[in-house]
């Protein structure tokens, strides 16, 4: 697939109901219709959305990574891009660059891609790190600055990066630096035998990956406003704030990591436990909020120690212990 919605500006602000926690919730039945059996990775895209945060797809080739945030971008009536990363993409390629104007005599700015509401970085561990490290202004400040002038992004502002879990020839990992700049690292899993069925008979019965005219914006930029202004009022609990605190101090110190997760981790965990308890209808947070999304906030944030990989663990294994050894709060 090439470029998706086209345009950077301003989108459509007319909410689709009174109730954005109803519209946003929406979205998994709208996702649905073209990729099946990836609520959960719809689900996590939401949390990002409300977060203002940035999310890692991992999956091997063919799970539709690419068509989930391009329908989820239509659901959401949002503007959408898509970056092939290859080895001899330049900065420029991402950010846009200052072309010459014959006819004004003048450079002008010609924006790139990452001008745009969802940005899909399509494998992106296979650029080098001088442009790689071209988004991480853009992720972090919602800028662009190219000759000592610095370009506002749109809002909302969300990359979406993929990788290949099983390649690494020929690839640039991310440093830690980048890695913890994503607030959510999704693991895009493999359709179960009955969801693989279903797909394929909707591809017997004539279904067009690129045809996106079945799906409706069942939400808009108003929605996400109001579901990022109220999940700011969901109450954390002092005994919840120290809990996550104590998850993350914890992978500091265990032995089969060599790094933990930051502050910045458990600030992130912080974000997306009340993002989620608002999306289950509550406004407080609870102990199994922070459990639920401690994997996907957290895996990424962690090292672990070469020896511990050659015995075969895994970080969500690691995160698993320590979720059971760490006491909850009543």
């Amino acid at each position: 697939m090439g470029s998706g919605a086209a345009g950077s500006g301003a989108v459509s602000a007319a909410p689709t109901g009174p109730d954005p926690r109803a519209a946003l919730t929406a979205l998994r039945g709208e996702v649905a219709k073209t990729v099946v059996g990836q609520d959960p990775v719809v689900t996590g895209l939401v949390i990002a959305l409300l977060c203002r945060g940035h999310v890692l797809l991992e999956g091997v080739p063919g799970t539709a990574k690419t068509l989930l945030v391009k329908t989820l971008s239509r659901a959401l009536d949002l503007t959408f891009k898509r970056v092939q990363f290859t080895p001899d993409l330049m900065p420029g390629d991402v950010t846009g660059s200052l072309v010459y104007d014959n006819r004004t005599a003048e450079f002008e700015f010609r924006e790139g891609p990452v001008f745009t509401n969802l940005l899909l970085a399509d494998e992106i561990n296979r650029t080098p790190p001088k442009t790689q490290a071209s988004l991480l202004e853009a992720m972090e400040e919602r800028q662009v600055s190219v000759e000592g002038s610095a370009r506002a992004l749109p809002d909302p502002f969300v990359v979406c990066a993929t990788q290949n879990p099983i390649e690494y020839e020929g690839t640039y990992p991310l440093p830690e630096a980048q890695l913890d700049r994503f607030l959510l690292k999704l693991t895009v899993p493999v359709p179960t035998r009955d969801e693989e069925i279903a797909m394929l008979q909707r591809h017997a019965a004539g279904f067009d990956p690129r045809d996106l005219s079945a799906v409706r914006p069942v939400a808009g930029a108003i929605d996400l406003a109001a579901g990022q202004a109220a999940v700011r009022t969901v109450h954390l609990d002092p005994k919840i704030a120290a809990y996550v605190v104590d998850l993350c101090r914890a992978t500091r110190q265990a032995p089969s990591l060599q790094l933990g997760v930051s502050p910045r981790g458990a600030t992130a965990l912080l974000a997306t436990s009340r993002a989620w308890a608002w999306l289950m209808g509550r406004d407080y947070v609870t102990p199994d909020d922070v459990k639920a999304l401690a994997r996907p906030t957290l895996r990424h944030r962690v090292q672990l120690r070469p020896e511990a990989e050659l015995e075969g663990a895994t970080a969500d294994g690691v995160l698993e212990g320590i979720l059971a050894h760490v006491p909850a709060p009543r």
